[in-house]
């Protein structure tokens, strides 16, 4: 019976080669959220809030592109899975162009629509914050960050079409620079160290841009210098032409995903809005939580973007009995680091606001929703692999539906009702919506059970 849960040494040598580079390189982009959060959260609680309004606007903007790459990802990895550079190189002028466009539609919504996206974050109802102070803080943020999504954008295209071809350690490394920059010019910028002017939040801005294009030239430039390694770029620019049978195939299974993770990170930000209700000192808790979150999770949510990868192999080279088995054992491994995540998070949850000049009330909201995290944290990765193995096959309409249908369909009303028509706190709303990950975690691992998603997608839909 456990050797149909644990894998062998080589089995998990080979997941941590993919996991690893991946773990390290969101872990630093984590990081350098965490430090921008942490430093900013020295500055005040108004900053802090600001800051972390617009982070969760740029969220939906993040996974709206990792949607728009994930589609194409699919068929990259399994391309590759069968030798096929061709094919590779067909995927990133599709990501390519995609991504652009939609980070041209990004720029301009935000730039026009800003201001009145980051009112709907403030209320009244807790003793902590100034509202007008707060929307001033956000809007300068805002107006820097926007210069960041470009980078940003490039950077994912490149780095995720490397992981798909087994280069996941320059971009990993490409990250490690970066986040030496942000930290350096966080420390000048926005406290005015060694004759820099003090920018507040507008420092931690320029420095987080500035980390963005650092790391998006030195990925640009490895790819480009390292041809050999990487045969899709030899004639990636040589045209745009995309087969028009591939373009349909993406489409039809990509589509799903782009949608999936852009209602997905819609649906996040309207439970935040939600939450915002009881005032902005929930606002403020939530960014730290959250924070701690994003910077512990990525040990666990790294073996989903490996599924996606090995599977994707496996599937490629027609060896569905193996997918099979490689991902039972996956879930289940990451369903393990979940557990050792929960415990540190909750171990260390009374820790982790004491990093911020805020209030007491902050300190301990933000406590108690870092203890839910942390307990529903073996869940969350089980429901993580669960989705990426899914996805590894083609199966994103389905995706699409136990992704964003449940948290519009289930978390959000469950959210709404409970602010809106009972006098709950907030920290025992929030417990009471990731409860509901229960039933969607079991819902999960049936759907994987019955192996529908086995398909080898650049067969069965690209020819």
């Amino acid at each position: 019976m456990l050797k149909r849960f644990i894998g062998t040494r080589d089995f998990y040598k080979t997941l941590l080669a993919v996991a690893i580079p991946v773990l390290i390189q969101n872990g630093i982009t984590n990081f350098i959220s965490l430090l921008d959060n942490v430093m900013i959260g020295r500055v005040g609680t108004e900053q802090m809030s600001g800051v972390s309004i617009v982070n969760q606007l740029l969220f939906v903007f993040n996974l709206c592109i990792f949607g728009a790459l994930s589609g194409a990802s699919l068929f990259g990895a399994q391309f590759y899975g069968k030798k096929d550079h061709n094919g590779v190189c067909y995927t990133f002028r599709f990501k390519l162009i995609l991504s652009l466009i939609l980070c041209v539609l990004a720029t301009l919504l935000l730039t026009f629509a800003g201001e009145p996206l980051i009112r709907l974050y403030l209320h009244e109802g807790s003793e902590t914050g100034d509202l007008a102070l707060t929307l001033h803080y956000a809007q300068k943020y805002l107006s820097v960050m926007l210069f960041g999504l470009l980078p940003y954008t490039l950077t994912q295209i490149y780095a995720s079409t490397l992981r798909e071809i087994d280069h996941a350690i320059p971009p990993m490394l490409a990250g490690l620079v970066g986040v030496g920059v942000n930290l350096t010019f966080n420390y000048l910028l926005i406290f005015g160290q060694l004759g820099f002017p003090e920018l507040g939040v507008e420092g931690a801005a320029i420095a987080t841009v500035l980390a963005r294009v650092t790391e998006c030239i030195i990925v640009i430039l490895w790819t480009h210098t390292h041809a050999q390694k990487c045969e899709f770029i030899k004639h990636a620019y040589r045209s745009l032409r995309i087969p028009r049978k591939l373009i349909r195939a993406i489409a039809v299974t990509g589509t799903p995903l782009l949608i999936n993770e852009t209602i997905w990170a819609a649906g996040q930000a309207m439970l935040l809005q939600c939450y915002s209700y009881r005032g902005i000192a929930v606002v403020s808790a939530m960014n730290i939580s959250n924070t701690v979150f994003n910077t512990f999770s990525v040990v666990y949510l790294s073996i989903g973007t490996a599924i996606s990868i090995l599977i994707g192999h496996r599937l490629g080279a027609e060896k569905k009995q193996e997918a099979m088995d490689d991902a039972r054992k996956m879930i289940a491994f990451a369903g393990f680091l979940g557990l050792l995540v929960g415990i540190v998070i909750v171990a260390f949850s009374p820790l982790f606001p004491q990093l911020y000049n805020t209030t007491d009330e902050v300190r301990s909201l933000a406590t108690a929703f870092s203890v839910t995290i942390g307990m529903i944290a073996p869940i969350n990765a089980i429901l993580n692999s669960s989705y990426f193995t899914l996805r590894s096959g083609g199966k994103t309409v389905v995706t699409f539906f136990f992704d964003s249908g449940y948290v519009w369909g289930v978390n959000i009303p469950v959210s709404l009702l409970l602010i809106h028509l009972t006098p709950l706190p907030a920290e025992v709303v929030y417990i009471c919506c990731q409860a509901t990950e229960l039933i969607k975690c079991a819902i999960g691992i049936i759907l994987v059970k019955r192996g529908s998603w086995l398909n080898n997608i650049t067969t069965t839909n690209a020819g």
